[in-house]
């Protein structure tokens, strides 16, 4: 059991991984004006749906593959990753079927409340999504040992939940400018590193 356990978490943490670069690829493509509306926002909103299950996924079967010891740490990243795929998933869901059809169809300002525009409520709901992501790894930090491949899958985690507070500042900040968004640029490092570093340890664990 423990071996397809491994099996899952390190599929799912490759999958998680890939659509967390990917969507870093897409805002870029954006920033730079390569990418317009209405394909910007649903290649963004889709891409960013696309890292929600596998990540938690992921994440669960991290819980079911520590020792009892180290499960207070796991259940607590867990919960987190629920939070953060409830908010998100509501915001994305919300984008892609609601918001971008009505707007396309001339029909936008029937639907203002629910755009993701800056301080928002949908903004807020993905701002408290990546906040519980960092808390997230936050907790699983403790599980990792101080030694072998373990310390770098620890390092990776704390650094993303360093990260965090730099995230929230980036969200709620009064006046939000295409200059704040590059401060936020450390995530896309230290997100699908995590994710990454957490699928090879299982990859490791099968051996």
């Amino acid at each position: 059991m423990k071996h397809s356990i491994n099996k899952i978490g390190f599929w799912w943490g490759i999958t998680a991984f890939g659509a967390t670069l990917t969507y870093y690829i897409v805002q870029l493509l954006q920033v730079w004006g390569l990418l317009t509306y209405p394909w910007d926002e649903i290649l963004i909103y889709g891409i960013s749906l696309c890292i929600t299950i596998p990540f938690m996924i992921e994440m669960l079967a991290l819980h079911y593959a520590v020792p009892p010891e180290k499960k207070f740490w796991s259940h607590g990243a867990l919960l987190c990753t629920v939070i953060y795929v409830v908010f998100v998933t509501a915001n994305y869901v919300v984008q892609l079927a609601t918001v971008i059809p009505m707007t396309i169809a001339g029909n936008a300002n029937e639907i203002q409340l629910l755009k993701q525009t800056p301080h928002s409520l949908f903004w807020d709901f993905d701002a408290a999504g990546y906040i519980f992501m960092g808390i997230a790894a936050l907790f699983a930090a403790p599980v990792f040992a101080n030694a072998g491949f373990e310390k770098w899958v620890k390092r990776s985690l704390i650094a993303h939940a360093a990260v965090t507070p730099l995230i929230a500042f980036v969200y709620f900040y009064p006046t939000f400018s295409t200059g704040l968004l590059m401060l936020a640029t450390p995530w896309a490092i230290t997100a699908p590193l995590f994710m990454l570093l957490l699928a090879i340890y299982f990859k490791k664990q099968k051996q």
